[in-house]
């Protein structure tokens, strides 16, 4: 097979659990994958995002950049004459599937047979949380992505599910693939490593770790005001730990700090480099991941994988991610949350359980198994395609 990925609008730092997947997709089918061809399509100024090591796979890059002028004129044309310039370009590609990791096709209407990552519809649940001009581009991208793309791939079976309830597609075309962990998340033995990340970042109490990038539906304030619950009862006293890219719930999650008096009980790290976030994993006391909405929930998987017992929430996938290996609370109600962090920050020996569960829990998340099963999908839709044109 001759298979093309396309990453073209790839955002680094801004796009969260799909930079995850796709840069970690890429590596694991280059490292996995030695019997096809494949084609990655990225933007000229992304391509040092992507090393290659696998000699079947070639670049081609595009400069549709955001303001440059091939953007605008896309922009132009699409919106004047409904002409779309990309599809030109990519129809003349010669492949057997395009991959478009993304969660909405780009652009639709290609004629190559297309494989669709789908991450989440949180718009459909949540719209107080985007401004009008993103549910509008949402609304016209992804329903019909999904109902366009020859295959899905949901990356948890909650998304399979709002995406049979909420847009009416066939579940017969949607696979659950679920994503994985990269090997340096695992138990640090070597306390010196340790013990310079907690010198780097100043970690001289206790503390549980909430890795998330600061939009309103990390749901930030409510843990603050659980915090702020649990130390007026004296059941916590260390640190609240946040990392994380600042976004659009930055300056109501500061004016919360500051309001409850929490200055000393709350980190701010603000982003922390990949190759840091393993050792935090191992400093912590406990993950807590009171998230309101997630397509997966990547963070639980690494802190498992790190021997870091998980707190979190009861909606939509992590319930599935962390099976019975954590504790879940209702994330809108502050009193839950604060009965279960101080069940397990206050447990010790409920700790120990938590890890050890993790463990066989975590086991299930790889990207080999990632990899083998997209590149499943992607000879389906090859076979598929083939068969569909003997038929004719």
């Amino acid at each position: 097979m001759r298979i093309g990925l396309n990453f073209i609008g790839f955002n680094p730092g801004k796009m969260g659990g799909v930079e995850t997947y796709s840069k970690n997709l890429l590596h694991s089918l280059q490292k996995y994958d030695t019997d096809n061809d494949y084609l990655l399509l990225c933007d000229e100024w992304t391509v040092n995002q992507f090393p290659l090591f696998n000699p079947r796979f070639t670049v081609r890059t595009w400069n549709y950049r955001i303001y440059s002028s091939k953007w605008f004129a896309r922009g132009v044309l699409l919106n004047l004459c409904q002409i779309d310039i990309l599809k030109f370009a990519l129809d003349s590609l010669v492949l057997d599937v395009m991959h478009h990791p993304f969660t909405v096709l780009n652009p639709r209407g290609l004629s190559i047979p297309s494989v669709l990552t789908f991450h989440d519809m949180q718009q459909e649940f949540h719209p107080e949380f985007f401004p009008r001009v993103e549910l509008l581009r949402r609304k016209r991208s992804y329903r019909p992505s999904a109902k366009e793309a020859d295959r899905i791939i949901a990356i948890s079976g909650h998304v399979k599910s709002c995406l049979t309830d909420r847009y009416g597609i066939d579940s017969e075309k949607i696979d659950v693939i679920h994503s994985g962990y990269g090997p340096q998340f695992h138990v640090i033995e070597n306390l010196e490593i340790l013990e310079s990340i907690r010198f780097k970042y100043g970690l001289n109490m206790p503390f549980m770790l909430y890795p998330a990038a600061s939009w309103p539906h990390k749901n930030h304030v409510a843990l603050l005001a659980a915090i702020k619950t649990l130390k007026e009862k004296d059941l916590f006293l260390g640190q609240v730990v946040f990392t994380g890219a600042s976004m659009g719930g930055q300056v109501a999650v500061i004016r919360e700090i500051e309001r409850l008096g929490l200055n000393g009980s709350v980190r701010l790290l603000g982003y922390v480099p990949d190759e840091d976030m393993p050792s935090l994993y191992n400093l912590a006391t406990m993950l807590v991941f009171p998230s309101l909405f997630e397509g997966f929930g990547i963070p639980l998987v690494e802190a498992m994988a790190c021997g870091c017992p998980v707190v979190c929430s009861e909606r939509t996938s992590l319930p599935e991610i962390i099976g019975k290996a954590g504790v879940l609370f209702d994330p809108c109600s502050v009193g839950d949350m604060a009965e279960k962090i101080a069940l397990v920050w206050n447990d010790a020996d409920l700790r120990a359980v938590l890890k050890e569960k993790g463990k066989q829990q975590v086991n299930q998340f790889t990207w080999e198994n990632t990899a083998h099963k997209t590149r499943l999908v992607y000879e389906r839709v090859v076979d598929t395609s083939k068969n569909s044109s003997f038929r004719k």
